[in-house]
């Protein structure tokens, strides 16, 4: 297990997850590593990094996630998306243009 997972896994955050850790939890936590003597100010730098970095990740991941979801269920309901909607007033036009060079030949 890789020293951030340890750490993460010392904070009981793997159950929940590293998107309910806030900053001030994160820097609260490694002051108390760095008074027990379980890792050195620098290390604890690094840390607080690398979980925000996480929390930063998890959070796009999550959001993609619903997105894509958000998108299947709109499609599967028969939703009309806005760029569906732009891309049919396109053909639209095209036809149109087409229709009046047709017309005045």
């Amino acid at each position: 297990m890789s020293e951030m997972s340890e750490m993460i896994r010392k904070m009981g955050l793997f159950s929940v997850g590293v998107i309910s850790l806030t900053q001030e939890k994160a820097e609260e936590f490694t002051q108390e590593m760095i008074k027990k003597g379980e890792m050195s100010r620098e290390e604890g730098k690094k840390f607080v990094r690398e979980v925000l970095s996480e929390k930063e990740k998890q959070v796009k991941d999550l959001e993609d996630k619903i997105n894509e979801r958000v998108e299947n269920v709109m499609k599967k309901s028969g939703v009309v998306m806005k760029s569906d909607i732009s891309a049919l007033e396109k053909k639209i036009e095209k036809l149109e243009k087409t229709i009046q060079s047709l017309s005045k030949k």
